[in-house]
């Protein structure tokens, strides 16, 4: 148990006014390089594939089994992946799950461009897809540290959020378009094309630079599951990061099925207007991000204020009677978001220590990401029981209870402690 388990702040190592350093190391610039390319093929496929099974079903409830699906094997599989990359190569993992990113991304494609799409075959590749994000994703958060070092690690983590939301930007406006003029199918095979952006970044590495803690294999990987669980439970710096984390996650972060329900059922808008909301979204991210990237300090105190904010306007955004007001309300709502989740993983990612790191932003994603299957489908279910506005301000109130939950539990440590 912590001494402290009150303590307001992680201090980045030499300070976050740098807040770009981490660029100055040349696998890092690669790797930054080509996951940018790669990650507005990914923001295409995703709002591609949003509107698809819109345009194939015209069903909420499809819309959220879609997310269901490709969300779950990271709730069944992401702690796996986190203990299979604290003992394994992580290049070595980082370039498979790309190339058979690549591969589900152009069948996808192929399948819409010949018109032999149905919703079972969208069914299995976003299950297909979320097996290859339960391994991908804790594998490229820790191999982040590998390529520059614990010193730039809170830059390193800024900058991979602000590539995150200027591809949200990019990739949501780009593929709207894409769709109202030339149909759905260019958006998959864009997407496998990006990935070459990723891949050929990491053939390009210089692999004897890497800062590579030494592999553990003494261990079973259940037993390094257990390891990085327990220390997640003992540890009330972690663990009430992750707390609100799974909060925010669950009832909040289900952007794949909210903006397109806001779309076609609230705004009753076409691909475009839903290509802009999602840039909205991301211009707001990005400048938080961006904010992020500059802060001296980062603290409990912020994350918790990000994710208040982030609550608050959210039920804002499901009230919203106007397109206007809210794409104003969706800029709000990145900045608070990525405010929280860049200031959450940057905590983590200085707390934890460097063996355990990848079970540690496995759990980090299973509750960010992985915990969606269950947002998804209560969004799904009740917009078509009780409608989307009600729904989306229960899933708000939700966020906003819990926040508010693990501040009462925060004073009651603070006044044990002292």
């Amino acid at each position: 148990m912590a001494s402290k388990p009150h303590a307001e702040a992680t201090r980045a190592p030499g300070g976050m006014t740098h807040g770009f350093r981490a660029l100055r190391v040349r696998n890092y610039r690669l790797f930054w390089i080509g996951q940018l390319i790669s990650l507005i093929g990914t923001w295409m496929q995703g709002t591609a594939q949003a509107w698809l099974v819109l345009k194939l079903t015209n069903s909420p409830l499809a819309l959220g089994v879609v997310t269901t699906f490709q969300t779950l094997p990271i709730m069944a599989l992401s702690l796996f992946g986190g203990a299979i990359a604290d003992r394994m190569p992580k290049y070595r993992l980082v370039l498979g799950t790309q190339l058979v990113a690549l591969f589900q991304a152009a069948v996808f494609g192929l399948l819409v461009a010949t018109d032999h799409i149905r919703l079972p075959y969208i069914y299995g590749l976003a299950l297909l897809l979320g097996v290859i994000n339960a391994i991908d994703t804790p594998t490229r958060q820790s191999f982040v540290s590998e390529l520059v070092g614990r010193e730039d690690l809170p830059s390193a983590v800024a900058l991979n959020s602000v590539l995150f939301n200027s591809a949200r930007i990019v990739g949501p406006v780009i593929a709207g378009v894409l769709i109202a003029r030339l149909g759905i199918a260019p958006a998959f095979y864009i997407n496998a094309a990006s990935f070459l952006g990723v891949i050929s970044g990491l053939l390009l590495m210089d692999r004897t630079a890497f800062r590579a803690a030494p592999p553990k294999t003494s261990d079973s990987i259940l037993r390094g599951v257990k390891e990085g669980l327990a220390y997640a439970w003992r540890t009330p710096a972690v663990l009430l990061v992750l707390v609100v984390v799974a909060c925010i996650g669950t009832f909040g972060y289900n952007f794949n099925v909210v903006l397109p329900l806001l779309a076609g059922f609230v705004l009753h808008t076409d691909a475009t207007g839903f290509g802009l909301l999602s840039a909205c979204l991301g211009a707001g991210s990005l400048l938080g991000a961006l904010t992020t990237a500059y802060t001296r300090q980062v603290t409990m105190r912020r994350l918790l204020v990000g994710s208040g904010a982030f609550s608050l306007i959210f039920i804002a955004v499901a009230v919203s009677p106007s397109f206007a007001l809210s794409t104003a309300l969706l800029v709000g709502l990145g900045f608070a978001g990525i405010t929280f989740a860049t200031t959450a993983n940057t905590l983590l990612q200085l707390t934890v220590p460097d063996a355990l790191r990848g079970r540690v932003m496995s759990l980090y994603i299973l509750l960010f990401a992985g915990s969606t299957p269950i947002g998804g489908m209560l969004i799904g279910t009740l917009s078509t029981t009780i409608g989307v506005s009600p729904t989306l301000a229960l899933c708000g109130g939700l966020c906003l209870l819990g926040v508010l939950a693990v501040v009462l539990y925060r004073r009651r440590l603070a006044a044990s402690a002292g």
